[in-house]
């Protein structure tokens, strides 16, 4: 039974590819790095090219709708801790 797994766990292990053309250039690969840092920027501009950017209305119409809530969530909370502050004193 226990050979029966080593069997298998020894199939499922990549192989090893030692003295091949292609390990070699692999490993030059991954040591240099300016490929990486080249894969790197070459990567990251495509996946900007897939973001979908807000047009400019839109930019405009949400950041604004931001600056109101959190406009009225700061005004809302000065008014329940001045609240809080009037009751404090009335109590105390």
């Amino acid at each position: 039974m226990a050979k029966k797994d080593e069997i298998e766990a020894k199939e499922q292990e990549p192989k090893d590819l030692k003295g091949s053309k292609d390990s070699k250039e692999a490993s030059k690969s991954t040591t240099s790095g300016g490929n990486q840092v080249v894969g790197f920027l070459q990567g990251s501009k495509e996946e900007l090219d897939k973001v979908v950017w807000p047009s400019r209305q839109q930019l405009i119409s949400e950041s604004i709708a931001v600056v109101l809530m959190v406009t009225l969530s700061a005004t809302l909370i000065y008014l329940v801790d001045n609240l809080f502050r009037w009751a404090a004193t009335q109590v105390f």
